[in-house]
C-alpha cells in the first residue's frame, strides 16, 4: 500500500470510528470530499484524464459538489482503482441480475479495513441498539462460499463484532435457502429468549415466507428482535407490495413493522444508509408507516439528487437520479451516479423511489462516454 493511501486511509477510519454521534457540518465533509479528490485525482489515471476532459482538476475545485461523479456502469466496463492494483485485497461483484450476469459490475477494495471501519459503527448504530445483543441469522450465503458478495461480507463483520459470533447464515449457493436450518435456529432462539437479527434479501425473505405459508408455521420471536431487509427484488420474485410484505414478515415472526428496517446500499459504494427506527424511535401512528419513512446516511457520504438529461440538481424534495458521495470509497471513486430515482430532504434524508426504467438516462450516458473515450486514451 503506497504511503499516500495508507495515510488517507489511516485517518478515514480513525474519523468513521468517532463520527457516529452526530452529522458533520458541510464544511466539514467537502474539506475531506476535496482531500480524497486530491487523492484520486493523482492516484487513478482513467479518472483524472476523464476529469481532466472536463475542465476540472483539484486546482479549480472550491465544492465537493463539482467532483465529477462516474456512472454505476462504468464499473462493469473498467477498473476503477485510485492506487497500485496489485495491492486490491478484494473484488466486489454486483448480482447482475438485472442485465445479466455477464455485465455484473466489479468493484475493486484496496483496504478491506477501511470497508470495515465504514460499516460497523454504521450497522451497529442502526441495528444494535442498547439492550441485549440480538443473535444474527443471516438468509444470505457466507463470504467464504461467496467471497465477491459485499452484503455478505457486511453481515460476517456484524455477526463477528456485533453479535459476538451468535448466529450464522442459511442460504447455500448452490442449494438455495436452508430452510431446515433456518427453522432450528429461530426455533432454538425462541426456547433460549434469545432476540434475533434476521437478516436477508426481499428476493431471499419471499422465499422464506413461501415455506412458512406451506409448512403452516410462524415464530414469536422474543423481545427486542428485529429483522433487517436489503432489497434485492430486481424482478425475481412474484410481486408483492412493500406493506403486504412487511406485514406478512411482521405477522411471520411476531416482529413489529416499527423493527423491520430496511438498508439502501449498493456493491458500488462502502457505505450504506439505513431506516433509523431503532436509533431515532418513534411514536404513535407514524412509527409503522411505511409512506414517511427515509434513510440516513453516515456523516461520511452525502446524495445531491439531479436531473436526468442535465444532471443539474434539482430543487430539495424533487425527485431526479441520486448520485452519491462515499468518502469509504476512496480506494476507488468517491462520486457515483447511479439510475436510481428519490429524493433528498433539507435533513439530507433519502427517499428511494426505485430504479429508472427503460433506457439509460441521457446524462449517464453521456458521461459513460465520456469516460470510454478517456480509458482509451490510456
Amino acid at each position: 500500500m503506497d504511503n499516500g493511501f495508507a495515510k488517507l486511509t489511516d485517518d478515514l477510519k480513525t474519523t468513521f470510528r468517532g463520527s457516529m454521534a452526530g452529522p458533520w457540518p458541510d464544511e466539514r465533509f467537502g474539506e475531506w470530499a476535496l482531500r480524497v479528490f486530491q487523492y484520486q485525482f493523482e492516484a487513478n489515471p482513467t479518472y483524472s484524464r476523464y476529469c481532466r476532459n472536463r475542465g476540472l482538476d483539484p486546482s479549480v475545485l472550491e465544492r465537493w459538489e463539482e467532483i465529477p461523479p462516474v456512472p454505476t456502469s462504468a464499473f462493469k466496463v473498467v477498473p476503477l482503482v485510485s492506487g497500485d492494483p496489485s495491492r486490491v485485497q478484494r473484488v466486489f461483484r454486483t448480482s447482475g441480475t438485472t442485465r445479466g450476469a455477464g455485465s455484473r459490475g466489479a468493484h475493486y477494495v484496496l483496504d478491506l479495513d477501511l470497508y470495515r471501519a465504514s460499516l460497523t459503527p454504521n450497522i451497529e448504530a442502526h441495528l444494535y441498539p442498547p439492550g441485549p445483543v440480538p443473535r444474527l441469522l443471516a438468509l444470505v450465503p457466507s463470504p467464504d462460499e461467496v467471497p465477491d458478495s459485499s452484503l455478505s461480507f457486511m453481515l460476517a463483520e456484524a455477526l463477528s463484532v456485533l453479535s459476538d459470533g451468535d448466529g450464522g447464515f442459511f442460504v447455500r449457493p448452490s442449494e438455495g435457502l436452508d430452510v431446515v436450518g433456518l427453522s432450528r435456529a429461530l426455533a432454538t432462539a425462541t426456547e433460549e429468549g434469545v432476540p434475533v437479527l434476521l437478516a436477508g434479501t426481499a428476493f431471499a425473505f419471499v422465499h422464506w415466507l413461501g415455506y412458512l405459508a406451506e409448512t403452516a408455521s410462524r415464530y414469536e420471536l422474543p423481545a427486542g428482535s428485529r429483522i433487517l431487509e436489503t432489497g434485492g427484488f430486481k424482478g425475481r420474485s412474484r410481486a408483492l407490495s412493500r406493506p403486504e410484505f412487511y406485514q406478512a414478515l411482521s405477522s411471520a415472526h411476531a416482529v413489529p413493522i416499527e423493527r423491520i428496517v430496511n438498508e439502501y446500499g449498493m456493491t458500488e459504494l462502502l457505505s450504506q444508509r439505513y431506516e433509523p427506527l431503532l436509533s431515532e424511535p418513534q411514536s404513535g401512528s407514524s412509527a409503522g408507516s411505511l409512506e414517511h419513512r427515509r434513510h440516513v446516511a453516515p456523516p461520511w457520504m452525502r446524495t445531491r439528487v439531479l436531473d436526468p438529461v442535465s444532471l443539474e440538481p434539482v430543487p430539495v424534495g424533487r425527485e431526479g437520479l441520486l448520485c452519491h458521495y462515499d468518502l469509504a470509497n476512496a480506494g476507488s471513486v468517491m462520486a457515483v451516479l447511479t439510475e436510481d430515482l428519490g429524493s433528498v430532504d433539507d435533513e439530507g434524508r433519502l427517499r428511494f423511489a426505485g430504479r429508472l426504467e427503460g433506457a439509460e438516462p441521457r446524462g449517464c450516458s453521456l458521461a459513460m462516454d465520456q469516460l470510454l473515450s478517456t480509458a482509451g486514451e490510456l
